[in-house]
């Protein structure tokens, strides 16, 4: 982000409602210098855990930048393996406005993909609990079954549900 640059409404993309998210999101990717999305796969975050998968994808945002980014602000207390140096910030997505931006491209990304899971897979109800486990989601599971999209490590707490 430009520095001395504030948007008005920037926060952490948790306390936002999904269409001050989406506003904003589109006011980021406007006024970013640069800016990259990662993903990691429901196959990596099995492998890895979802912390190792998180740094991946951190990783690969970082390297999708097309114009490269010279220093990291990450949130939280560890720091990912970049290919640049950085700093780790505690609650960061509520103290500094990069880390805020960034978790609500990464939010509304995230969202995004699963709409689309949604009108593949209706019966699941991705668009409304967005792959979180609610009550709703494990019915569906056992309903419907396992989709490819699943996370086994998601899977494990199933018939305890």
């Amino acid at each position: 982000m430009p520095l001395g640059l504030e948007i008005d409404g920037l926060d952490d993309s948790k306390k936002l409602s999904e269409a001050k998210r989406e506003a904003l999101f589109a006011v980021v990717k406007e006024n970013a210098l640069s800016y990259g999305i990662g993903w990691a796969s429901e196959e990596e975050i099995d492998k890895h855990n979802i912390l190792q998968a998180t740094f991946l994808a951190m990783r690969r945002a970082v390297e999708a930048m097309p114009i490269p980014a010279d220093y990291a602000i990450v949130d939280g207390n560890r720091m990912p393996t970049l290919p640049i140096p950085g700093e780790t910030v505690v609650k960061g997505d509520s103290k500094c406005a990069c880390i805020a931006a960034a978790s609500i491209l990464a939010k509304v990304s995230r969202d995004r993909l699963l709409r689309e899971w949604d009108l593949q897979y209706p019966e699941y109800g991705f668009a409304k609990h967005k792959g979180y486990g609610t009550k709703d989601h494990y019915e569906a599971i056992k309903k419907y079954g396992v989709l490819p999209v699943h996370r086994k490590s998601f899977l494990k707490n199933l018939n305890e549900k």
